[in-house]
């Protein structure tokens, strides 16, 4: 027991090196098993359900390529025709797997239509049953990889790519139930009613990342949390007489981004000021915010002239 739980501990650390480009990758040869098991499982029993699965696991393999893709390019330094970095790439990876998800929703919803008027019964369960819950296991343990590197490295397309497999994950046990009620009872057009069901239901998830895509690409400030810890880190640092008159925040991918309008007292030199603003962007950098300070006296400069 303790060398099992040894090296489960073992297996969580060097999850947590991966890059996101690793984990990717792992989710490449994931769709690629994963397609094989549910065609297979197709073939055996004739279930459109399970072809819905497997139609769904080819835009899986889709989806990984592309998003390693813009992973890989998001993290490029910046250059003269993007000085902010390419952040942003993850965001059209979303997007993508998003408009992947709705185009495959609609072939599922009309294979699905077509065996509902025209029912036939599945055949071989047992064996097609096993082949889709190892599929749907290997996703599982794959979404669990992306979540933990995704967050690790604050990527959008990981966390994506994630949720999806997890989508993936509810959809096959769906079908696996459907499939189970229509050899059982006799009812075979619980099989295809089912399939239209998980049409539906990745129809919802794309929407969903869509709306993620498009909420990135329109600069969202950070989060509450984020925003909280931030201010805080500042706060620690400045010296007395010093406040923080506005900060704003913004996202693109991986990159958090903040503006900061920093009072200092008005007898202070420009040098004083700039080597506090340096030493708050060196520190908030090693925190992971990349942040732009501009200057103003705490006094109106007028101030002493309103008698």
């Amino acid at each position: 027991m303790l060398r099992g739980l040894a090296s489960l501990i073992l297996a969580m650390a060097m999850l947590s090196r991966l890059t996101p480009a690793q984990a990717l990758l792992i989710s490449l040869l994931a769709a690629i098993a994963t397609i094989g098991f549910k065609l297979a499982a197709w073939h055996t029993t004739g279930s459109v359900g399970f072809l819905s699965d497997a139609i769904e696991a080819l835009v899986n393999l889709i989806a990984a390529g592309f998003a390693l893709a813009m992973v890989v390019y998001a993290r490029t330094p910046p250059d003269p025709e993007h000085p902010y970095g390419h952040g942003k790439a993850e965001y059209f990876s979303a997007a993508f797997e998003g408009t992947l998800i709705f185009a495959a929703a609609l072939a599922i919803g009309v294979a699905a239509t077509e065996r509902l008027f025209n029912p036939q019964a599945p055949m071989s369960l047992g064996l097609g049953t096993i082949l889709a819950t190892v599929a749907s296991a290997i996703n599982l343990a794959t979404a669990a990889i992306l979540l933990r590197v995704g967050r690790a490295h604050r990527s959008v397309a990981l966390e994506a790519d994630a949720r999806h497999l997890l989508t993936d994950v509810w959809t096959t046990a769906g079908v696996i139930v459907g499939v189970a009620l229509a050899g059982l009872t006799g009812y075979v057009w619980l099989d295809p009613l089912v399939a239209l069901a998980v049409a539906l239901h990745i129809l919802r998830e794309g929407w969903r990342l869509l709306s993620l895509a498009a909420q990135g690409l329109m600069d969202r400030a950070l989060s509450t949390d984020e925003i909280a810890t931030l201010r805080a880190a500042l706060e620690a640092l400045l010296p007395a007489g010093c406040a923080i008159a506005t900060l704003r925040t913004r996202s693109s991918g991986h990159n958090r981004f903040a503006d900061l309008e920093l009072r200092v007292p008005g007898e202070w030199s420009v040098t004083r000021a700039h080597d506090l603003a340096d030493v708050l962007e060196l520190e908030l950098a090693r925190q992971g915010f990349l942040l732009n300070t501009h200057i103003e006296p705490l006094d109106p400069p007028n101030a002493k002239r309103q008698d």
